[in-house]
């Protein structure tokens, strides 16, 4: 008798364990995405690229059921995306939606963060608000900034861009990074969230514009190491983001025209 419990309690957990990593092969390889379903329901969705996809065929890309395109435009002070400029003139030519995102750096001030954005990104009738990208980068998730010196920078770098562009941007953040720097303050800019596993809840019961929803699905149409792209969604109906598209991209002033 304690013989056949063993055996099926051996082959119990041998089903258990080769149906876990045939589900973590199929996740790893894109096949399956963990947010599938949560996502299922938004209707907008759009990518968020870098150099890291190589170089793209923006028709291929914009012709996969997107409505948005994010691409990296720069990060710190003096970094340069090298495929931006490539990618930016490229994906106005498509209908989809385009803005640009900075990687920000916790180790530079707002200010010449905001200067590089600036010297990168000439903007376009019908851009995308600016993204300032506010995420974790080596150590910096052990060992967090300090939420005060994080915010003069921040904040800094996010009024020299609504004074330039006319627009106020967007700020993506980890659930973490949410939590320790934008929690209960920032309520006048959209926010740009990340959650692969689940659907986003916000610390503060804040409500999210935009949510990245995994960073493994897999489109035609780019050639780089990366395989993988990230893929995002509008938190709201087609006629809602053509709404926000009217209320948020950027208009060419009367006296540049």
């Amino acid at each position: 008798m304690k013989k056949k419990i063993l055996k099926i309690s051996f082959i119990a957990v041998s089903v258990f364990l080769v149906v876990n990593i045939v589900v973590f092969t199929l996740v790893w390889n894109g096949i399956i995405i963990l947010n599938g379903i949560s996502s299922y329901k938004y209707e907008i969705k759009g990518v968020d690229v870098s150099s890291h996809q190589g170089e793209i065929d923006w028709n291929i890309l914009s012709s996969q059921n997107i409505s948005f395109a994010f691409i990296k435009a720069t990060e710190g002070s003096s970094f340069v995306d090298k495929n931006f400029a490539y990618n930016f003139q490229e994906a106005q030519k498509t209908s989809l939606a385009v803005g640009a995102y900075h990687f920000f750096s916790y180790d530079s001030e707002g200010k010449t963060q905001a200067e590089n954005f600036i010297n990168t990104v000439v903007p376009f009738e019908g851009m995308l608000p600016p993204v300032i990208d506010l995420e974790f980068y080596g150590d910096k998730e052990k060992n967090p900034p300090d939420r005060a010196d994080v915010e003069k920078q921040l904040k800094e770098m996010l009024i020299l861009l609504e004074e330039h562009y006319n627009q106020k941007p967007i700020i993506y953040a980890t659930e973490k990074s949410y939590e320790l720097y934008l929690s209960n303050d920032y309520k006048e800019y959209d926010i740009w969230i990340r959650n692969v596993i689940s659907k986003p809840e916000l610390s503060d019961n804040g409500m999210w514009t935009f949510w990245q929803y995994t960073n493994r699905e897999r489109f035609e149409g780019y050639n780089g190491k990366e395989k993988y792209i990230d893929v995002n969604v509008f938190n709201g109906s087609p006629k809602e983001f053509s709404a926000y598209l009217d209320n948020n991209t950027y208009k060419t002033p009367a006296h540049a025209s």
